[in-house]
Formats: C-alpha cells, sequence, structure tokens
C-alpha cells in the first residue's frame, strides 16, 4: 500500500460523493494531512449529480467536509444533468458505455484541478487526487494501481497523481471508521442500500432498484416515461417498468447485496 508524502503537494483534493467510501476516505486522509501539517492543503470536490442523487446527498457532503474545515467545491456538467444526457443520446449507459462516470464525475472534477492551477502563482504545481475506491469493491478496482500519474490530467505546469488512501480497506473497517467519527452518514444506507451510487444505478441489482424506486417514486416515473420514449430497456435484464411493477406489488424486499462497479 502506497502512501505519498502529503508535503510534496500544494493542493489534495478529496473527491467525496458523501457515500460511506468516501467519507471514510475523509476521515483517513484528514488524519494524515494533521501529521504532516498540511490540512490547509485539503480541498473537498462533490460532482454533483442532481435529482439522479438520492435527496440530502450535497448537503451531506458540505456538512461532511465542515466537520474537517475543509474548503469544499460543488461540480456539475452544465449542459444537464444525468437523465437529461440520457435523453439526448438516446441510450442508457452500459458496463461498456460508463459516461455517466465520465461525463458526470471526472471531467467535472479536472474542472477543479485547472482552477486550483490557475489559482496557485507557482510555474509547477502538484496535485494530489484522492478517491475511496476499494479494490474489494469489484475486480476491475482491485486491479487499479492505489498510486498512479494522471497522464491526462498533468502538463507543463502542473503534475497531477491519483491516490487511492483506503485501496486496501474492508467494508467492516469503513464502518468502523464511520461509526469511531460521529460524523453523520446518509440515511440510504439504514433503509437498505449498500451504495450511495446513483439513485437508479445502472450496475444495481433488482432488489435494490426496487428499493431506491420505493423512497423515489417520483423520479421512478420519469425513468420510465425516459425508458418507453427511447424504445429500449433500462438494462437487458431489466426495465425500469418492472421495477415500477414489483414497487406496487411490494416484491423484492431481501436484503440486497452491495454490487461491483
Amino acid at each position: 500500500m502506497t502512501t505519498p508524502n502529503l508535503t510534496d503537494y500544494d493542493y489534495i483534493i478529496i473527491n467525496t460523493s458523501a457515500g460511506k467510501d468516501s467519507q471514510s476516505m475523509m476521515e483517513y486522509v484528514v488524519k494524515l494531512a494533521d501529521e504532516a501539517g498540511v490540512r490547509d492543503r485539503l480541498v473537498a470536490v462533490h460532482a454533483d449529480l442532481g435529482r439522479m442523487e438520492w435527496e440530502g446527498t450535497k448537503e451531506l457532503a458540505a456538512t461532511q467536509s465542515a466537520y474537517y474545515g475543509l474548503r469544499f467545491e460543488v461540480v456539475s456538467r452544465p449542459q444537464g444533468d444525468l437523465l437529461t444526457h440520457i435523453k439526448e443520446r438516446g441510450m442508457w449507459p452500459s458496463s461498456t458505455t460508463r459516461y455517466c462516470t465520465s461525463d458526470h464525475k471526472r471531467d467535472q472534477v479536472a474542472k477543479i484541478i485547472t482552477k486550483l492551477s490557475r489559482e496557485s502563482s507557482m510555474s509547477n504545481i502538484k496535485i494530489l487526487n484522492c478517491m475511496g475506491l476499494r479494490a474489494e469493491e469489484s475486480p476491475a478496482r482491485a486491479k487499479r494501481a492505489d498510486f498512479s500519474i494522471n497522464k491526462r490530467l498533468s502538463n507543463k505546469s502542473r503534475t497531477v497523481h491519483e491516490w487511492l488512501p483506503i485501496h486496501a480497506w474492508k467494508e467492516t473497517e469503513v464502518w468502523a471508521s464511520i461509526k469511531a467519527s460521529k460524523v453523520p452518514y446518509h440515511r440510504a444506507y439504514d433503509l437498505g442500500m449498500p451504495r450511495l451510487s446513483c439513485i437508479f444505478c445502472i450496475f444495481a441489482p433488482k432488489s435494490a432498484l426496487v428499493l431506491a424506486g420505493t423512497h423515489n417514486r417520483e423520479l421512478l416515473e420519469e425513468y420510465v416515461g425516459v425508458e418507453a420514449e427511447m424504445g429500449h430497456k433500462f438494462r437487458m435484464d431489466t426495465s425500469m417498468a418492472e421495477v415500477k411493477e414489483a414497487v406496487v406489488a411490494g416484491t423484492h424486499r431481501e436484503k440486497i447485496a452491495s454490487w461491483s462497479m
């Protein structure tokens, strides 16, 4: 497990979704930054997904950041939220076309990196971009290096490294950190959701989509309408119309296992 020297960096970005992994990562990175005397270099960034997010997500990200006294930035795709984007493209995101992540998260956070670069008077700054991805979450994430250079975002005026501080952590360690910190976490977990991703995640099992639809019926209706308008299913094995039927029937109430991303 790599732990970079935080004093080497001019800015340390903490990507926060307000979910459990980014929350525990924030706690951990703040602790390391305090030990290094560089808490003032931390910047928390939330990629706002708008109506795709569980209610109160952006506000919780701000609350969690404020608890540690961190500068807090919010970014979003200016052309509209994910559902608007889906209608424009006429297709749902998929495992091979994850524009929900690239366009609405990664590319928006890149704007903060540019903003911080412009704020600095130095000619070649170093930025550490921290993300709460864990190896336990999926085979793809397990293969990711926990520390690397981001060649796409690095240029002659800045060097950007990516760091996965809790890459080796287990879910039990994540929750232990959260409970010990006393910082509030999102209520969606208490409802039974194992992840705080988009309300209707393309990777989620049907049972999770049904639970999400039970608590977000207005958005579910929008998804059903978009699905009908485009003429193809949300996912090959699951339609949002079927999710709505299950919500109305009150089925799929079993415990939901987490899903790979």
